[in-house]
């Protein structure tokens, strides 16, 4: 298993260095206010394809071992169509954004919810490194994309060229995802009863599943909506930087948290705790991001300011008062994932929600006092209270409390004799 997730964490490693590279293209070419617009666009689409995953989202990777495939494809495709089409129309009536604007957030955010029904399926029949080498060349195409258009210069060092940017990142890829579902043996032409009950089943299984990941992305989201109302677009934007650059630290956890999820979803008659093998994964990732949030709070803000410009000096603020949070959160991905792949949702909805109210809470007594400052200071108390409802739970379930996710000597012992004959 840690083979597995070693291989899954070098691709979100490299995913991540270019997501590195589109925040700093963005945020040194465009400055504060510039990377402010985008992560607005950003989590306007995001929020869009939160409700898409409803009919789809993490159910097409737990059903996707069970049922035919293209009883999965077809709803999930016409749902992400209407999803789109409304909240589209929803943050025009909110936001009320330029017509452009609009046209753009529903063009990709469609783009944006067939890939990942692609991959999601893909990955549900363990195609992991399919997955992977998928989701690398989206986030790449992304980066060459605005780093050749804003080395031309003149009118494309724009927000605008983000779009068209990422209208190559996520259409590119799309296209060629189709080719290995076609390779799937899944037969498509037998619909009628069958089809009907893979829906309903599907719609079951989302709205238990997804509700957790619509309740975390307000966790994850909702402070730059304050920020944005209580300060500007410029503070989004140095926020942003600050966040991006933790939660890129959540590529260790997540690798291992998708590995074990796969394996529970494929492993359907296996009951009760985690195998040690799993848990062991569990410790070298919480202490791989605990070791990575150091090293990150230890950067000065003149490196900051040197890397991205001048306006994101208070970005390291930001890192500090989130480090506790990142760390936390690494071990809730870890048994969220696991109560996710034994389908008991109601744990993570329920721990989301203690979440949500601590982030409402706090950014409405934190930030119009403190600015971004406090968005990251709700985000951390958000991260714990909600991270703490759920060890409680995990405690009652298996019996293992915190200290499972403790690492020890016996950890570091096993990972060296796992990599040295590598290095040998």
């Amino acid at each position: 298993m840690l083979r597995r997730v070693i291989h899954n964490f070098a691709t979100r490693l490299a995913t991540a260095l270019l997501s590195f590279g589109v925040v700093w293209l963005t945020a040194r070419y465009l400055g504060a206010t510039g990377r402010g617009a985008i992560s607005l666009f950003v989590t306007d689409c995001a929020a869009i394809l939160l409700f898409i995953g409803l009919l789809g989202g993490s159910s097409l990777i737990y059903l996707a071992p069970r049922r035919n495939l293209w009883h999965l494809l077809l709803p999930a495709y016409g749902w992400a169509a209407v999803v789109c089409g409304l909240g589209t129309a929803a943050v025009g009536l909110l936001r009320q954004p330029e017509p452009t604007y609009l046209l753009h957030l529903g063009a990709l955010s469609l783009l944006q919810a067939l890939f990942s029904i692609n991959t999601s399926l893909l990955l549900g029949r363990r195609r992991e490194g399919t997955y992977n080498l998928l989701t690398l060349a989206q986030v790449a195409l992304l980066a060459v994309g605005l780093l050749a258009a804003f080395w031309a210069g003149g009118h494309w060092v724009a927000v605008e060229t983000y779009y068209y940017a990422a209208y190559l990142a996520f259409g590119l890829p799309l296209l060629l995802s189709l080719g290995p579902l076609l390779r799937l043996p899944d037969p498509r032409r037998r619909l009628g009863r069958r089809l009907r009950a893979t829906v309903r089943e599907l719609a079951r299984h989302s709205r238990g599943a997804h509700f957790s990941n619509i309740l975390a992305f307000a966790n994850y989201r909702l402070g730059y909506y304050f920020v944005a109302y209580f300060a500007d677009a410029r503070a989004v934007g140095v926020l942003s930087v600050g966040v991006a650059l933790m939660e890129a630290i959540w590529l260790i956890p997540r690798s291992a948290a998708l590995i074990q999820y796969v394996d529970l979803v494929n492993s359907p008659g296996q009951t009760g705790a985690l195998p040690e093998s799993a848990l062991r994964v569990g410790r070298l990732a919480v202490l791989g991001t605990a070791t990575a949030v150091l090293v990150l709070v230890a950067v000065p803000p003149t490196l900051l300011t040197a890397v991205f410009g001048r306006e994101f000096g208070p970005a390291q603020t930001v890192m500090q008062l989130l480090a506790p949070g990142s760390v936390v959160m690494a071990v809730q991905m870890l048994i969220s994932s696991y109560f996710s792949g034994r389908a008991q949702y109601r744990r993570n909805n329920a721990a989301a929600l203690v979440g949500l109210v601590v982030t409402i809470g706090g950014g409405m007594l934190l930030i119009p006092r403190l600015g971004i400052r406090g968005a990251a200071l709700a985000s951390t108390l958000s991260y714990t209270a909600s991270t703490a409802f759920l060890l409680w739970h995990f405690r009652r379930t298996t019996g293992l409390g915190p200290t499972a996710f403790l690492p020890r000597p016996a950890d570091l012992t096993y990972l060296w004799r796992l990599v040295r004959p590598v290095r040998d």
